[in-house]
């Protein structure tokens, strides 16, 4: 199951504030910026939702500046279909391997830090396939209107943007 993960502060001085935000056993970073309220991956040419799913690797990511809310699909879940809220300054959601995802931003746009744990073999080539919903039944079925709706996470305060 994915993770919220809380981080802590060590230090505040007159207008900064230092967190710790290390993520043990990560060995790559990534840095995505999403321009205004990008879809990544983007719809299909039909329409119908694509995800990443990384085989060998976990993420680790924190919103550094602005919102994204992230769709994740997990098959071997009780519970398969969430949505979870991420906030500059919020928590890192943790995504484990084998885990559909896309993820929205907010209109304002949204820069996303991933401290990613890749295992021995894992490539840019094949962790980054975009998989489309459409091409997949019961990934399909689990995002379909007819599905129980998403659990959702973090959306206390914040107004839903679909995908």
């Amino acid at each position: 199951m994915f993770q919220l993960i809380p981080y802590e502060k060590f230090r505040d001085t007159p207008s900064v504030r230092f967190f710790d935000i290390t993520i043990a056993n990560s060995n790559a970073r990534d840095l995505v910026f999403h321009d205004g309220a990008a879809t990544s991956p983007n719809n299909g040419s039909e329409g119908c939702w694509q995800f990443y799913m990384h085989a060998h690797q976990e993420d680790n990511l924190l919103a550094l500046s602005g919102g994204r809310t992230f769709y994740l699909v997990n098959l071997s879940w009780k519970q398969p279909f969430h949505m979870v809220r991420l906030q500059a300054n919020g928590d890192i959601l943790r995504i484990p391997p084998g885990t559909f995802h896309r993820s929205v931003s907010d209109p304002d746009g949204s820069l996303v830090l991933n401290q990613a744990v890749r295992a021995a073999g894992a490539n840019l080539e094949t962790e980054f396939r975009v998989y489309n919903s459409a091409e997949i039944p019961l990934l399909l079925k689990a995002t379909s209107q007819s599905a129980p709706p998403p659990r959702r996470h973090g959306f206390e305060q914040f107004q839903l943007r679909v995908a």
